[in-house]
């Protein structure tokens, strides 16, 4: 029979780290070297690896994925089946949806990486990256859009986080759990998400959106110079459900004036509600005063997304139909 046709990205990260001269590790292995580390990958598929960046993943920029969303897409248009992106698990989760919302079809997009260095002791990059491709080549992996697969767990982009610094079962999905698991060889699925539109990689990169964090005592002075510093719009990481205090309420609706602003949640999991608090700074009042709620994204998937619709130079009406979706 003939192999699926499977493409390898690799942009660096922790799988791709060896120790240097100069102490700690850092990123040196390439697509190629990480294949042919894996010798069961060869009865997996027929696989072409690339290397577009060898980078820590906090290096990563969204530019990064979207010159990497437009290579997939041109090696489907190709006939390749399926696609794996290696980085480092930093920025996984963003990286993750960025993709999702970038590569349209129903060819499986997966991403992996490792929370080992290559040469540590149990290094759990080589696992990794074998159920990443046999989660790409299985046809229950098509539609799914973009999947993150470490540690046997299968999780859909717009749900994974990244919840611990240095376990190899690092990732979680607070509001679905994974979607499904790689065991016996083979891909097993346990729920399927829906495919929510998505965006053309050949409009570029998005333009820099802030993300602001509410703590308490906070009273928003930092929003004021948002707009002079170069940001098309902004997403604010409100308290529990989207509130903020209420003496800065004002704050938020000024800036909300001049440039979209999206509320999303500093909550680990849960949407934005939209109409229980009615008090100075609840969510009722902050989407009267123009804040477009995040649903049920977070803050890091909020941003990226907002980015992206506002591509182009559009405006707050293009942020408010982005986010319709994910109510």
């Amino acid at each position: 029979m003939t192999r699926p046709r499977l493409i390898m990205l690799s942009l660096g990260g922790t799988i791709t780290m060896v120790p240097q001269e100069s102490g700690g590790i850092a990123p040196r292995l390439g697509a190629a070297e990480l294949v042919a580390s894996v010798p069961a990958l060869a009865e997996v598929a027929e696989i072409e690896a690339e290397s577009p960046a060898r980078l820590p993943s906090p290096s990563l920029t969204p530019e990064h994925l979207v010159a990497v969303a437009a290579r997939i897409g041109q090696a489907f248009a190709a006939g390749v089946d399926g696609a794996v992106v290696i980085q480092g698990t930093d920025t996984i989760e963003e990286s993750a949806f960025l993709l999702d919302l970038l590569v349209g079809g129903d060819k499986p997009v997966v991403m992996t990486g490792a929370m080992r260095g290559a040469d540590a002791p149990g290094a759990d990059g080589p696992a990794n990256l074998l159920a990443a491709a046999r989660v790409a080549v299985g046809e229950e992996a098509r539609g799914l859009g973009t999947l993150a697969v470490l540690n046997y767990d299968i999780h859909a982009a717009r749900f994974v986080q990244k919840t611990h610094t240095t376990l190899p079962s690092a990732f979680a999905s607070p509001m679905l759990g994974p979607i499904g698991a790689v065991a016996e060889g083979r891909a097993r699925f346990f729920a399927r998400v829906r495919r929510l539109p998505t965006y053309s990689a050949e409009a570029g990169p998005p333009p820099p959106v802030a993300l602001v964090r509410w703590a308490m005592g906070d009273d928003g002075r930092l929003l004021a110079a948002l707009p002079g510093l170069g940001y098309a719009g902004a997403v604010i990481e409100g308290m529990g459900a989207g509130h903020v205090p209420a003496d800065a309420a004002e704050a938020v609706g000024e800036l909300a004036r001049r440039m979209p602003v999206v509320l999303a949640s500093r909550s680990a999991a849960g949407p934005v509600f939209t109409g229980t608090y009615g008090y100075p700074g609840g969510e009722i009042d902050l989407i009267r005063r123009g804040a477009i709620p995040a649903g049920l994204l977070s803050g890091l998937k909020a941003r990226l997304l907002l980015g992206l619709a506002l591509r182009g130079g559009a405006g707050r009406a293009a942020a408010e139909a982005a986010f319709i979706p994910y109510q």
